[in-house]
């Protein structure tokens, strides 16, 4: 059997859950022809509050699934994973892996305060990235950061609309908006599911920095400077899986894509 051109293989995209399928519509944006394979280890969500043990074990097992896909390059849509474990798998697979960074050179650039807000789990806060971009980023503000207990259960649910996740939300942003906080960085890709509900509790009185868009164009970048960008024009295949409950998971995949893909629920 002839074997696929790694320019027509998929890119790989993980995260602990749905949250990720904010990165997979801008990386769809730019890449429209591009075939994606969507591991969503909703089974095991969420991974902020796990041990590095438990993220790194999850996380190793689940990429190289995506490895057996073909996969030419992983975006690894979560926060928490990259804080983690994205320096182990760059030095692991011989293959490029694009992470989430905390968005706070935009928030810097784009605040009047001087104040912003940054609503994450605790594994980013603790990472390296995260305390990397804070040196870099962050001096001459004052950073207001807030563990978003909660709320990535609440999105995998699809209960990111109700009266519960406002009252988190209210719980956690009034003391930065008290305190001046104009822009909010949002460090986990489940957050701008809350994004409507944000804008209810804060109204006029926080920019919201979603770094989706950022990640499409790094991937893009990367892909084209390994020669990887797919030459075809042929409809991409969407390949989702997830190790939670199939029907939740399908409902969250049909909002975010158009046209036909195939959904495969597989063991934690």
């Amino acid at each position: 059997m002839q074997e696929t051109p790694i320019q027509q293989r998929p890119i790989g995209i993980f995260d602990s859950g749905v949250g990720g399928l904010s990165v997979l519509k801008e990386v769809r944006k730019l890449l429209p022809f591009e075939s994606i394979s969507y591991f969503a280890d909703s089974g095991n969500c969420p991974y902020g509050s796990k041990t590095r043990e438990e993220v790194l074990f999850l996380a190793r097992k689940h990429i190289e699934f995506l490895l057996e896909q073909n996969c030419k390059l992983i975006v690894i849509a979560c926060n928490t994973i990259t804080a983690v474990a994205i320096d182990h798998f760059r030095s692991e697979y011989g293959i490029p892996f694009i992470g989430m960074e905390p968005a706070l050179k935009p928030a810097a650039l784009q605040t009047r305060t001087k104040k912003i807000g940054v609503l994450a789990t605790e594994n980013t806060f603790n990472g390296r990235l995260f305390k990397q971009t804070f040196e870099k980023h962050a001096n001459g503000l004052d950073v207001f950061i807030q563990p978003g207990y909660g709320l990535v259960e609440l999105v995998e649910q699809g209960e990111q609309d109700s009266e519960t996740a406002r009252q988190l939300l209210e719980r956690y942003l009034t003391p930065m908006m008290e305190k001046g906080a104009d822009t909010l960085v949002l460090g986990c890709t489940h957050y701008p599911f809350l994004k409507d509900m944000i804008q209810k509790v804060a109204g006029n009185r926080l920019a919201i920095i979603d770094p989706s868009d950022a990640v499409a164009a790094q991937t893009k970048r990367i892909l084209m400077e390994y020669g990887l960008i797919s030459d075809s024009r042929r409809t991409p295949r969407l390949n989702f899986f997830t190790t939670g409950e199939k029907k939740m998971a399908e409902r969250f995949f049909s909002l975010a894509v158009s046209g036909p893909f195939r959904l495969e629920q597989i063991g934690r």
